[in-house]
């Protein structure tokens, strides 16, 4: 997964300031963690101590409460009865990196994908984005090549897959759905030769790039193997320890 918080931290200062290239610094100094990477070792705390979504993802929310959520999880968050809005935005795909590697069966993966997203994201987008994207990682570490992920993706979900981002790029906006920003993301996984080049493909589409990278960035660690020794420790220092721990806990589990 900390594959997944280095896209998020890479993208975090081109959320606001979109680029349609590749040749950027990966790490300025106003890179930081967003709510992905809250959100994500929110998840992947659930996973290591049988904790419930909803009291995790409000914990950790309140916590950090001005890492950048949308506005109706903001007001999720502190609610005293917290139930599912209808979501279909990427909140759910960009939280769901742990998942794709805590199981060894794809059905497993897919029913949790599917736990994580509705506690505020069951809406069928929000799940299915969730589930895709958690499917693609359990597909890359199992060994899977680029071909074959790419079918069961267009296969089981209903992606379009076969546009490039060359065709993609210049027409494309900040899009916060799944269904506009999910399938971009995977495609600049698909694109990439390296997990560094995955980020920068997801970065350089100009949309929503803390999220599409942290989307992309789960997928090509699970697929390369690992991140770069360089990136890793950039990315460890720069969250807090609360955080840290976690990760490297998890990291430790499904090593």
């Amino acid at each position: 997964m900390l594959g997944a918080i280095a896209g998020d931290i890479i993208g975090s200062v081109y959320e606001a300031a979109p680029i349609k290239r590749t040749d950027f610094p990966l790490f300025q100094p106003a890179s930081t963690f967003t709510d992905d990477t809250v959100l994500t070792v929110a998840v992947a705390d659930c996973l290591l101590n049988d904790k419930d979504y909803t009291a995790s993802l409000q914990e950790y929310g309140r916590k950090y409460p001005d890492a950048g959520y949308g506005g109706n999880f903001m007001h999720w968050i502190f609610d005293k009865d917290p139930q599912p809005y209808n979501s279909w935005g990427n909140g759910s795909a960009m939280r769901v990196s742990p998942i794709g590697w805590a199981f060894d069966k794809l059905d497993q993966v897919l029913e949790e994908a599917q736990k994580s997203a509705a506690v505020t994201h069951n809406h069928p987008e929000g799940i299915k984005g969730a589930q895709a994207t958690a499917t693609a990682i359990f597909l890359a570490r199992k060994g899977n090549s680029k071909s074959e992920i790419k079918a069961y993706i267009e296969e089981n979900f209903g992606y379009d897959l076969g546009t490039t981002l060359v065709e993609i790029r210049p027409q494309y906006h900040f899009d916060v759905s799944c269904q506009g920003s999910v399938p971009q993301a995977i495609i600049a996984f698909l694109e990439s030769k390296s997990f560094k080049e995955s980020v920068r493909l997801a970065v350089s589409l100009g949309g929503d790039s803390d999220t599409q990278a942290c989307i992309a960035g789960g997928i090509a660690e699970a697929f390369y193997g690992s991140i770069p020794a360089d990136i890793a420790q950039e990315v460890v220092g720069r969250l807090p320890k609360d955080l840290r721990n976690i990760t490297e806990k998890f990291k430790l589990r499904n090593t």
